[in-house]
C-alpha cells in the first residue's frame, strides 16, 4: 500500500508509508528487575517481540533469550540465575523456566537452553514472589478456574500449597520471616480486590479486607517488623492513598492526595517506599519513609506505564516507563538521594525523521449530555494531505477497568503523522480519575459509556473537525466500543477498526476462559441474572443498523476474547454487504505483540481509514 505523500514539514522528506513503518518498528525497553550489583534485567523487542536483555552497570548489554514469543523474568536473589516466564503463541498459559547467567550466553538462547521449573502447558503459572530460597507462583492447575498459590523450594524442588481457597489471584508476597503470606485476589465487586493473610502467624479468618468492600487495593509490601502491610488503596476514599493495614484489619492513611491516585512500591527491607502520583495520565515519583515522610524526589521525568523494582538490598531501584514521544526509557536510581542515571532510551535511537514527526498531545475535558466531563488527549494531525484535513479518529482503550495514559502509542503517532487528528478519551468507567468515575459504567450503566462516544462526536465540530469523517479505533473492550459505536450510533461514525473486540457480551462470557468468567461478569453482568441486559448491550444485536466499513484484527489463540467474536460479526456483515476485512494471526493471542504482525496489520488498517475518511471538508 502507499499513502503517496511527502512529510516535508515533519519527516525531512520521508514518505508517509516509510514513516508509519518506522513508527511501528520503533524498539522499546522495559525493566523487569535489578540486582544488588546494579545489573538490570530488561525487556527489549529488537528480535521482534519482547525478550530478556541484561544491562551491566557499565552499560554493556547482553541479549539473553530468543524465544518464540514474548517473555519476562526475575533474578533469583543472590544467584546468577533468572526465572523466565513464557507462553505459547499468546495463549497466556505461562510456564516458568530457569536461565543460568554464569557464564553469560554468547548469543540469545531458545527454549531448549532453559531448565523447566514449572511446566504444565494446559494451565497457567504466574510468578508472584522470589526469595533466595523460595519461588512463589499462582496456578489454576487444580481445576482450571481457581488460582492456588504454591511455594517451591529452589534447592529440593519440593512444593507446598499456601492458598487454595479459590478466586483469581493477582499477587502474593511473603513476609520477611517467610512464614506468612499476603495474597491479593480479585473480589466480586467491580474494579475491586481483597487481601488475604495466611500462615502460622495469622489469627482469625483469612480475609484481611472485606470482600464486599468496593475498594481497589494494590499489591502490598511488608513493614520492617512484619506487623503490617503498606499499600495503595482507595478503601473509604475517592482516590487511592498510601495506607498502612495492620494485621487486625485497622487502617491508617500515611500519604494522600485528595485529587489524584497514588501508587506505592515498598523496599524489600521495609524501610522505604517509592510513591507515584498520577496526574492526567503521567506519574511522578518520590522516595518516602514507611511512616510517610518525604525523603527525595526521584529524578526522572513524568512517565506512564511505570515499572519500579527495588534491588534486594534496598539500596537502589530501577524505573522504566514511556511517554508520547519516548518508546521506553530505563533509569537506575539511588534510593537514598533519588538521583537517577539513564541506562537506555528508545527515543534516542529513533531516526531524526521519526523524532521530528512525533507529536505531544493537548489535554481536554469534554462536556457530556448529563453534566459530566470526559478527560481526553488530542493529538493534532499533520497536514501532508489536504484530503484528510478535518478527518479524525477516536481511539478507545481496553479494560474497561483501565485508562489511556500518556504512553508511547505508535499507532496514535502513525495516525497523526498521516494527517488524522486523534482523540484518546477516558470515557466513564476509566480508572485514574477517581472511584466515582470508574463506577459509572458498571453492569446496568454499560451503555452510558457507549453514549459518551456520541458526546465526543458532538465535540468535533467545535474543534474544526468534520463530524461526517470520524472513525473509531479500539482494542479489547475498546474493540467492543468500536462495534457498539458503529451499531448503536450508525449515523455518526464513518468507519471502524476493531482489534480483539467483543461483538456479543453473551457469547463472550460463554466462551472466555473459565478462570476469567466470574470476574468479567462482575463488570458486565452475569449470564444467569443479566442476560437481557447483556443482549441489549451487545453490538451484534444491532447488526441491521451497521453501515460503516470495518477492519477487524484478532489473534487465533486469544484466551480472553475468543476469535469467534471476530468471525461472527464479520461473517454477518459480509453477508449483509457491508465492507469488512478480517485478519486473524495464528501466532497471536489477545492483541498483536510480534513486530512482523503489527507491520502487516496496522498500516493496512490506516490505509483503510484513509480510503474511507478522505474527502472534502464540510463547511
Amino acid at each position: 500500500m502507499t499513502f503517496g505523500t511527502e512529510l516535508t514539514d515533519y519527516g525531512r522528506g520521508m514518505d508517509s508509508t516509510t514513516l508509519i513503518t518506522e513508527l511501528l518498528s520503533a524498539r522499546t525497553w522495559t525493566a523487569f528487575d535489578v540486582d544488588d550489583a546494579g545489573r538490570v534485567l530488561a525487556g527489549h523487542d529488537e528480535l521482534g517481540s519482547v525478550q530478556l536483555v541484561e544491562i551491566a552497570p557499565d552499560g554493556t548489554r547482553t541479549a539473553l533469550t530468543d524465544l518464540p514469543g514474548k517473555c519476562s523474568g526475575r533474578y533469583l536473589p543472590g544467584r546468577r540465575q533468572v526465572v523466565v516466564q513464557h507462553d505459547q503463541g499468546g495463549d497466556e498459559l505461562v510456564q516458568l523456566s530457569l536461565l543460568d547467567l554464569d557464564p553469560l550466553p554468547e548469543r540469545p538462547v531458545g527454549l531448549d537452553a532453559l531448565t523447566l521449573l514449572v511446566h504444565d502447558p494446559e494451565h497457567l503459572h504466574d510468578l508472584r514472589d522470589v526469595t533466595p530460597q523460595t519461588l512463589v507462583y499462582s496456578t489454576n492447575r487444580r481445576n482450571g478456574v481457581d488460582m492456588d498459590v504454591v511455594a517451591r523450594d529452589l534447592e529440593t524442588g519440593a512444593e507446598r500449597v499456601l492458598h487454595d481457597a479459590g478466586g483469581y489471584v493477582v499477587g502474593a508476597v511473603l513476609d520477611h520471616a517467610q512464614r506468612d503470606l499476603a495474597v491479593l485476589r480479585l473480589s466480586l465487586q467491580p474494579c475491586s480486590t481483597v487481601l488475604d493473610l495466611l500462615g502460622p502467624g495469622v489469627e482469625g479468618p483469612g480475609s484481611l479486607t472485606d470482600p464486599d468492600d468496593h475498594a481497589h487495593h494494590d499489591l502490598p509490601g511488608w513493614s520492617a517488623d512484619d506487623t503490617s502491610l503498606l499499600l495503595a488503596s482507595n478503601h473509604d476514599r475517592e482516590f487511592a492513598a498510601v495506607q498502612r493495614l495492620d494485621r487486625d484489619g485497622s487502617w491508617d492513611v500515611l500519604v494522600a492526595d485528595d485529587a489524584h491516585d497514588l501508587s506505592c512500591w515498598v523496599s524489600p527491607d521495609g524501610s522505604a517506599m517509592v510513591i507515584g502520583t498520577l496526574v492526567d495520565g503521567a506519574m511522578r515519583l518520590a522516595v518516602h519513609g514507611t511512616g510517610g515522610a518525604h525523603r527525595a524526589r526521584v529524578d526522572v521525568p513524568a512517565l506512564a506505564a511505570v515499572s519500579v523494582r527495588w534491588s534486594p538490598d534496598s539500596g537502589h531501584l530501577v524505573v522504566s516507563g514511556t511517554a508520547p514521544t519516548e518508546p521506553g526509557v530505563i533509569h537506575l536510581v539511588d534510593a537514598g538521594t533519588g538521583a537517577a542515571a539513564p541506562l537506555v532510551s528508545s527515543a534516542a535511537a529513533l531516526p531524526p525523521a521519526v523524532r521530528d514527526a512525533l507529536t505531544e498531545p493537548s489535554t481536554h475535558r469534554i462536556p457530556t449530555r448529563d453534566g459530566e466531563q470526559i478527560p481526553c488527549f488530542r493529538y493534532a494531525g499533520a497536514t501532508p494531505n489536504d484530503d484528510l484535513a478535518g478527518a479524525s479518529v477516536l481511539l478507545v482503550h481496553g479494560g474497561p477497568e483501565a485508562a489511556s495514559d500518556l504512553i508511547w502509542h505508535p499507532v496514535v503517532q502513525a495516525l497523526a503523522s498521516s494527517g488524522l487528528t486523534v482523540l484518546v478519551p477516558n470515557v466513564r468507567g476509566s480508572t485514574g480519575y477517581g472511584k466515582r468515575w470508574y463506577s459509572l459504567d458498571d453492569v446496568d450503566l454499560r451503555l452510558e459509556s457507549v453514549a459518551d462516544l456520541a458526546d465526543l462526536h458532538g465535540w468535533l465540530s467545535t474543534q474544526g473537525l468534520d463530524p461526517q469523517r470520524s472513525a473509531l479505533w479500539g482494542g479489547s473492550y475498546g474493540g467492543y466500543m468500536v462495534l457498539a459505536g458503529v451499531s448503536m450510533q450508525p449515523d455518526r461514525w464513518a468507519a471502524g477498526v476493531d482489534i480483539v473486540g467483543i461483538s456479543s457480551l453473551v457469547t463472550f462470557l460463554e466462551r472466555t476462559s473459565g478462570y476469567r468468567r466470574a470476574y468479567r461478569e462482575r463488570e458486565y453482568g452475569s449470564l444467569e441474572d443479566h442476560r437481557e441486559l447483556l443482549t441489549r448491550a451487545s453490538p451484534i444485536t444491532y447488526l441491521h443498523q451497521i453501515v460503516a466499513p470495518l477492519f477487524v484484527i484478532h489473534g487465533a489463540n486469544d484466551p480472553r476474547v475468543p476469535v469467534g467474536e471476530a468471525r461472527q460479526i464479520t461473517t454477518a456483515l459480509q453477508a449483509k454487504g457491508v465492507p469488512c476485512e478480517l485478519r486473524v494471526y495464528d501466532d497471536e493471542g489477545h492483541g498483536l505483540v510480534k513486530r512482523v504482525n503489527k507491520i502487516d496489520a496496522y498500516p493496512a488498517a490506516i490505509d483503510f481509514l484513509h480510503r474511507h475518511l478522505a474527502g472534502p471538508r464540510d463547511e
